[in-house]
């Protein structure tokens, strides 16, 4: 793609440190830019490209199309919907928005602060996704419900603080951990036929979770281009593929809900004998 002519792109080892986090990547750094340049960038080849359009195309699909798949007049619970939208637009904009502007000539604190973000944007899909199960896999239990929400609520806040001041991958991976398990345990719970929920929404929620721990853990391995360093500068990379990996979990997550907004319509909890 190149509608600029953009600037000279660097090497590895003449890149600023801060933005040395894959060395497996050789070639293709943008050079310290200002804002307006960071803009330019979205038009010429770099090894941030990939990054940039694999969550920005998405970004802007989601923000026309889900709204016209989501039941808002059908559902009594109108929060479900709005949350529910808000979740799946949030890791879309913190990721663009971090890959354009991260080389801006703010330095290490306008990347870290940028970084956070990114970081904060999915975190929000984790929690924000989440509570619309909460509330419905919980929805004969109405006081059990309000304190799965409120101790869910209390672990992504933990989660959000570990994930944005996280300085590793791996440290980044784990903050998620309690938010993971709080949604095995919902999940369980079904299983076990004490919670409720479509009875074809539970499979779509799994492989979500499943999408996004295995996006996480090649972008942790940073496969494929380990193995051969360079070939993967612009496309194709672990980051390109952990991106793909959490737009596919998203649309789980987007369909898991809209299973459970389904059967919600005419699911009556059973009386007390």
């Amino acid at each position: 793609m190149v509608l600029y002519k953009g600037p000279r792109l660097l090497d590895f080892a003449k890149t600023p440190q801060y933005l040395q986090f894959n060395k497996y990547v050789l070639t293709g750094y943008r050079p310290v830019s200002t804002a307006k340049d960071c803009l330019r960038s979205l038009f010429y080849m770099h090894n941030e490209l990939g990054n940039i359009y694999t969550h920005g195309i998405p970004f802007f699909l989601f923000l026309v199309l889900l709204p016209l798949s989501i039941p808002w007049m059908e559902v009594d619970s109108a929060w479900i919907c709005v949350v529910h939208y808000v979740a799946c637009l949030c890791p879309t904009v913190g990721s663009v928005v971090y890959h354009v502007f991260m080389n801006h000539v703010g330095g290490e604190h306008v990347y870290d602060t940028l970084l956070s973000l990114d970081m904060f944007g999915v975190c929000l899909v984790n929690t924000l996704g989440a509570l619309p199960i909460i509330h419905i896999t919980l929805l004969c239990y109405p006081a059990t419900r309000q304190t799965a929400l409120l101790v869910y609520i209390v672990l992504s806040a933990y989660s959000i603080y570990c994930a944005t001041t996280a300085r590793t991958n791996v440290l980044r991976l784990q903050a998620f951990i309690w938010q993971a398990l709080f949604r095995f345990g919902l999940f369980l719970f079904r299983v076990l036929g004490s919670g409720v929920g479509s009875p074809n929404s539970l499979r779509l929620f799994v492989i979500m979770d499943t999408l996004a721990v295995v996006g996480g853990l090649i972008n942790i391995i940073q496969i494929p281009e380990r193995f051969i360093p360079g070939l993967f500068d612009n496309w194709g990379n672990s980051h390109q593929i952990m991106h793909v990996m959490v737009i596919c979990s998203i649309i789980y997550l987007h369909w898991g809900t809209l299973e459970d907004l389904a059967w919600i319509r005419t699911y009556q909890c059973p009386t007390e004998g």
